[in-house]
């Protein structure tokens, strides 16, 4: 909901016209800064659509990923069992850390995986080379 006022604020001061060139200055910063938070969170809205929901990779594997707030609670499940870790969206894909190494989470193919059981695969999410989940 909040994204819905903050587009209908970037929309209502782009609409307006200014009454001096001094406010025309003060209102392009301002116009300029709501866009660009405006972009912000409509691409973490796209992310969160794109990667939202259980996704299946080999041998009984998966990943499941669900908006939390701003960000993302990302559930693995491995041959060890399910861990749940917080993301959060980072350059084109969900950033999060697992056993102190940073993994990102990168929209792709099965081919893209390096793992034959997924290829062929055209819906998948890579989290490493030899580990990715797809749909499909």
């Amino acid at each position: 909901m909040k994204y819905v006022a903050l587009i209908a604020l970037v929309c209502l001061a782009a609409c307006s016209k200014p009454a001096s060139p001094e406010d025309a200055s003060a209102e392009g910063a301002t116009v300029s800064a709501a866009s660009e938070a405006a972009s912000s969170s409509a691409a973490s809205a796209i992310d969160a659509i794109a990667f939202t929901g259980r996704w299946t990779g080999p041998e009984g594997t998966w990943l499941d990923i669900q908006p939390k707030g701003q960000d993302y609670s990302v559930t693995v499940s491995n041959l060890d069992g399910p861990r749940t870790f917080d993301g959060i969206a980072d350059d084109g894909g969900i950033r999060f850390m697992r056993d102190g190494q940073a993994f990102v989470i990168r929209p792709g193919n099965g081919d893209d995986t390096g793992m034959k059981w997924l290829a062929g695969k055209k819906d998948c999410l890579v989290v490493a080379p030899g580990e990715g989940y797809c749909r499909g």
